[in-house]
């Protein structure tokens, strides 16, 4: 199988695309653009054509700034001698694939730098966050200091919750926020599930694992197909935050359908589930979010 893969990408490829052009009269991209509408199978196709290209120029595209797609799509149309008079609809097509090729290595950095911020009791804005999160999930419950052993009743080890987002920092405390103040309703149920006497689980702990769960699949890329159907254009911090919403709801079905025996089999669960999720970003058509609410 390598053997191929390695003959088919260095040369095959490379004869079967001029081939087809001889016979058709257009090239790959053209193809690609008029043969998919909007969405992941048309946006993975372009990425996979650029970066195979043997033109420095086309490589070079998916590696570009927002504000510099405009020049690199004229600059592919030019060099693949693409008229817009004969072709009217590649120039958005292609634009809009790169916005969305780009906008996912953009929102890996901006996921990157949020999780690598500390938490910290010092920092006005943290401390805001945690406590609205209280707010949110107990609204009929006063916290009776910072430190406190309620912490627990949300899910946290600890009486003090800073010390559980050391391994995904305040991305983890966004999260929890974001499912909290957008899907009220949702996250209160999943709480009380969690507090549940037989399959219960720790709330918190857990959201801050599916956090590390999106984001190790942001990162190795498994989830671009999702993201391609669902954005339009750029992903964006509040894109990754749903889905991290709709991994917290569909686990919490997921664990009570399963009836594990004891909290101790959480890893093993955990990776069950994360390999039901990669099963679903197999489908091109993907699109893993909750409804909007209202």
């Amino acid at each position: 199988m390598y053997i191929w893969q390695y003959l088919y990408s260095t040369y095959l490829r490379y004869w079967l695309k001029w081939l087809i052009r001889q016979a058709t009269g257009t090239c790959e991209l053209q193809r690609i653009c008029s043969g998919n509408g909007p969405g992941a199978a048309r946006t993975l196709n372009t990425e996979y054509s650029l970066k195979s290209s043997k033109s420095k120029l086309l490589r070079s595209a998916v590696e570009s700034s927002e504000e510099h797609l405009g020049k690199h799509v004229e600059q592919i149309m030019k060099e693949k001698n693409i008229k817009t008079q004969t072709n009217p609809l590649f120039k958005e097509s292609l634009h809009t694939s790169l916005l969305q090729i780009t906008g996912y290595k953009s929102l890996y950095v901006t996921v990157e730098e949020v999780r690598k911020e500390v938490f910290s009791p010092e920092n006005p804005q943290h401390e805001d966050m945690l406590i609205k999160l209280w707010e949110l999930l107990m609204p009929s419950v006063a916290l009776e200091s910072r430190v406190t052993k309620q912490w627990g009743d949300i899910g946290f080890q600890g009486d003090d919750p800073k010390t559980d987002f050391r391994g995904m920092g305040v991305l983890g405390l966004t999260n929890l926020l974001f499912f909290s103040e957008n899907y009220t309703e949702e996250a209160r149920q999943v709480l009380s599930h969690a507090n549940h006497p037989k399959l219960g689980y720790s709330y918190a702990i857990v959201g801050i694992n599916l956090t590390e769960m999106a984001y190790s699949l942001l990162k190795s890329g498994a989830l671009k197909a999702h993201f391609y159907n669902t954005v339009p254009g750029a992903p964006d911090l509040r894109h990754f935050h749903q889905l991290y919403c709709y991994l917290a709801f569909e686990f919490d079905k997921f664990w009570r359908v399963e009836e594990p025996e004891s909290i101790m089999l959480f890893n093993q669960y955990r990776e069950k589930f994360n390999n039901v999720i990669l099963t679903r970003l197999e489908d091109p058509q993907v699109s893993l979010t909750l409804s909007t609410p209202s």
